[in-house]
C-alpha cells in the first residue's frame, strides 16, 4: 500500500509504503452510486442533503478557473448535464452515510464506506503475489505520456481543456469524450471488474486523515483518530480523483481529504459491505 519513492507524481503522504493483509472479505460496488440510485433514496425518505439545507456547496466557476461557494447548486442541479446513469455529486460524507443506512434497511445488508486499505486494494485490481517489487501507478499499467488514461478514466483531458482554455493546470494528453461526469461504466474496468476506480468522481472512505502511513493498520481496517489522525470536523480521506482532476492525481496511491460536511462538484461515493 502506498507508493515507492520513484513513482511519478507521488506525494509524501503516500509513504511509507507498507504491506497490508485485508483479513475480512468484503464486497465493493462495481460503480459509483448514481443519480438515479440516490434519487430513489430521496423519494423513499424525503431526505434533504447538507447542500439543500442552506449550507451550499463548492461549484465550478463558469470559466472553469476556480471554484466558489454557491447555494443554488446541489445533486439535482449540479450546473452541468447529468442523467440518472451519472455518478451523483454534491453529497457530503454525512449524506452518503445516510444513503448507506437506508440501503441496508432495504436489503438486510450493512453497507458502509470502504476503508482506505480496502479501496486501494480494489483500485489496483491486483491479487497479492507475495513478491516484493514495483506495482503500476494505475490498474492498466504505467503510461509516462498519459495517453492510455482516457481508455480507463474520466479526468482532466483535452476535451476539458478545449471547454476551459483558461484552466490553470495540466491535462491528460488524450480525449476521453467527456468534459464533465461520464455515465457509470463508460470506461474499461480493472481486473476485478470495477469501473471508475480512478476518475469520474472522488470517493469518500471511512478513514480519518493522517499525514502519512506511520502506524497505519495492517489488517485492512479503517483508521480513525489514532496516531495524530485529523478527525476534526471531521476530515475524511477521499480517493480516486475525478473528472476535473490533474493526471498525477489519477493514481491508485493518491489520496486527498475533505471535511465530512463539504459538498463538492467532483465528489461522490461508492459503498462496500462485509461478506
Amino acid at each position: 500500500m502506498g507508493s515507492p519513492a520513484e513513482e511519478q507524481g507521488r506525494d509524501f503522504n503516500e509513504s511509507p509504503r507498507h504491506g497490508v493483509s485485508v483479513v475480512t472479505p468484503f464486497a465493493i460496488g462495481r460503480c459509483e452510486v448514481t443519480v438515479g440510485e440516490f434519487r430513489a433514496f430521496v423519494a423513499d425518505t424525503g431526505y434533504r442533503t447538507d447542500a439543500e439545507r442552506d449550507k451550499g456547496c463548492y461549484a465550478l466557476k463558469d470559466d472553469g478557473s476556480d471554484w466558489e461557494l454557491r447555494r443554488d447548486r446541489d445533486w439535482r442541479n449540479p450546473g452541468f448535464p447529468q442523467t440518472d446513469q451519472h455518478p451523483v455529486v454534491y453529497v457530503t460524507w454525512n449524506d452518503a452515510r445516510a444513503y448507506a443506512y437506508w440501503l441496508g434497511l432495504c436489503t438486510s445488508h450493512r453497507y458502509r464506506f470502504p476503508s482506505v486499505a480496502e479501496w486501494e486494494y480494489a483500485a489496483r485490481g491486483m491479487r497479492a503475489t507475495g513478491v516484493p517489487g514495483p506495482t503500476p501507478r494505475r490498474y492498466w499499467g504505467d503510461d509516462p505520456e498519459d495517453k492510455e488514461i482516457c481508455k480507463f478514466a474520466n479526468g482532466s483531458d483535452l476535451d476539458a481543456q478545449a471547454r476551459f482554455p483558461d484552466r490553470p493546470w495540466p491535462t491528460n494528453n488524450c480525449r476521453d469524450g467527456f468534459v464533465f461526469t461520464a455515465p457509470a461504466a463508460s470506461f474499461r474496468p480493472n481486473a476485478f471488474g470495477l469501473f471508475d476506480m480512478l476518475g469520474n468522481v472522488w470517493e469518500w472512505t471511512a478513514d480519518c486523515w493522517h499525514d502519512n502511513y506511520e502506524g497505519a493498520p495492517v489488517d485492512g481496517s479503517a483508521w480513525a483518530g489514532e496516531n495524530s489522525g485529523d478527525c476534526s470536523q471531521p476530515r475524511r480521506v477521499v480517493r480516486g480523483g475525478g473528472w476535473y482532476t490533474r493526471p498525477w492525481f489519477l493514481r491508485s496511491a493518491y489520496r486527498g481529504r475533505y471535511a465530512s460536511d463539504v459538498a463538492d462538484y467532483v465528489l461522490g461515493f461508492r459503498l462496500a459491505r462485509a461478506l
